[in-house]
């Protein structure tokens, strides 16, 4: 049996087709399920009783159980319960343009960045379709409100659960579905250069987030083992391919790491690595954590490090500072949770 959550429209119509069914009942279950957001076959009034049997026979309704829940000024952190005893987070932050929510892709993340929470656990296992698209259903029904963005930014390294991912995004932009715009969904990789290169011929015009976090491959190497694998100058040419197929702008994450990455010159050195790129720099503030050495970059050195940038013509940001009171970095609460 499979759970109705992790089925898209296309193979939801397909399994229909293949039981020499009406395509239509596809369109009907997902709006029972997606628009109404039914929690069983028998509330779906206009199927018929025959259908809702053979549903019953193939697919179930379960959800995530909701561990934790933490708090902060414009931020939720939920720490959510899978069935099979593992756990993962979601944050969910209040934005001037609207709800956001970070969601996990795995358990635990294989890609090592030696400034990351995640990556020291390990990864355990991919996360199943349904166990992405019910953090949205869940944080949605505790807040009883709709979402309008989604980022795959949490525990774990979207690209290295591709298919999942893809079917994730589906149901979340459909219009039977989920609903929301393919350009409110953001899809964060650390560098896995061959899948940034797959997804340049996806055909939803999702948003592509690049975690470079340094300027050059030394520094990077020294703080993320993808780039021995997929070096800086790998991932330019990716994002250029990507650029000049899509002309999608692509965004590059920067954390700053107080005397690693923060320099004038580290600043100076991206703004020629980037020149000429459609994209832009997001800051990002540091949130320390107790089993990992990298400290913040101050206050000052953040501007200096943007004002650089800004002189040199690159578009940039910095990220506004969410929940430093509610375990707020990548995996923070799952650990707290998982080893005291």
């Amino acid at each position: 049996m499979q759970n109705i959550y992790g089925i898209t429209l296309e193979k939801l119509e397909k399994y229909f087709i293949d039981k020499n069914d009406k395509k239509f009942k596809a369109t009907q279950v997902f709006e029972w399920v997606y628009k109404k957001r039914v929690n069983s076959f028998d509330d779906m009034k206009n199927v018929s009783k025959e259908t809702i049997n053979e549903l019953k026979e193939d697919f179930y309704f379960e959800k995530l159980e909701i561990v934790k829940k933490l708090e902060d000024v414009d931020v939720i952190k939920y720490l959510f319960k899978l069935k099979d005893g593992n756990t993962i987070e979601a944050v969910l932050m209040n934005h001037d343009y609207g709800l956001s929510i970070c969601i996990s892709t795995q358990v635990g993340c294989n890609m090592g960045c030696k400034f990351c929470e995640s990556g020291r656990r390990k990864k355990v296992r991919n996360l199943e379709v349904y166990e992405m698209v019910t953090q949205i259903l869940m944080v949605e029904s505790d807040i009883n409100k709709r979402l309008s963005h989604i980022v795959l930014m949490g525990i774990g390294e979207p690209f290295d659960n591709y298919d999942n991912v893809i079917d994730f995004i589906d149901i979340v932009n459909s219009g039977k579905g989920i609903d929301i715009g393919s350009r409110h969904i953001t899809v964060s990789t650390c560098g896995i250069v061959p899948k940034i290169k797959k997804f340049t011929n996806f055909d939803k015009q999702v948003n592509l987030a690049i975690s470079l976090h340094a300027p050059n491959n030394e520094i990077r190497s020294s703080i993320m083992n993808i780039n021995k694998v997929y070096p800086i100058e790998d991932i330019i040419e990716a994002v250029k391919e990507y650029i000049a197929k899509t002309n999608r702008r692509v965004t590059f994450e920067y954390i700053m790491l107080k005397g690693v990455n923060d320099t004038v010159e580290c600043a100076i050195e991206l703004s020629q690595l980037l020149k000429g790129l459609n994209a832009y720099v997001n800051l990002i503030p540091y949130n320390e954590t107790s089993h990992i050495e990298y400290k913040k970059s101050s206050k000052d050195t953040i501007m200096k490090f943007f004002d650089v940038l800004k002189r040199n013509g690159i578009q940039v940001t910095i990220r506004r500072e969410f929940g430093s009171k509610v375990n707020a970095a990548c995996g923070q609460l799952r650990s707290h949770y998982e080893e005291v």
